[in-house]
């Protein structure tokens, strides 16, 4: 077991090195504004399992919740959560520069099934290949 107080009479004391355990290497999250402004409207408990999710992969692994996003390349996944009757989605890409891009989120309303509507695909393309190419 760490003595945390040990480290900080350590730090305290002028030590040159201590041993901090907890801390984690984590990715940046950045989100696509529409996409954030969009999440700020989902419930505030969606909102929370969510964020779980998006830091689990910021830390370099994927959320039992999060899944490969189908229907564009590799390193874009969803998050899909039902929450009282409705479904919420995250779609977040790893393979854009060294952040977590969040760049779109929704409400699903499609009434067929658990396929994503083209519409959203289509939105998630268009926005992917922007930030593309404004970080390239």
């Amino acid at each position: 077991m760490i003595d945390r107080g040990k480290n900080k009479k350590d730090l305290q004391n002028g030590a040159k090195y201590v041993n901090i355990s907890c801390v984690r290497d984590t990715r940046p999250i950045s989100w696509i504004k529409a996409a954030r402004k969009d999440f700020e409207d989902f419930p505030e408990d969606v909102q929370g399992q969510m964020l779980s999710a998006l830091t689990i992969a910021a830390e370099g692994s994927k959320s039992d919740k999060a899944k490969p996003f189908k229907g564009v390349e590799g390193g874009v996944f969803e998050i899909a959560l039902r929450y009282k009757g409705d479904a919420f989605r995250v779609i977040y890409a790893v393979n854009i520069g060294a952040d977590i891009w969040v760049v779109h989120v929704f409400q699903k309303k499609s009434k067929a099934g658990i396929k994503t509507p083209q519409m959203e695909i289509g939105l998630i393309r268009e926005r992917l290949k922007r930030l593309k190419e404004v970080l390239q």
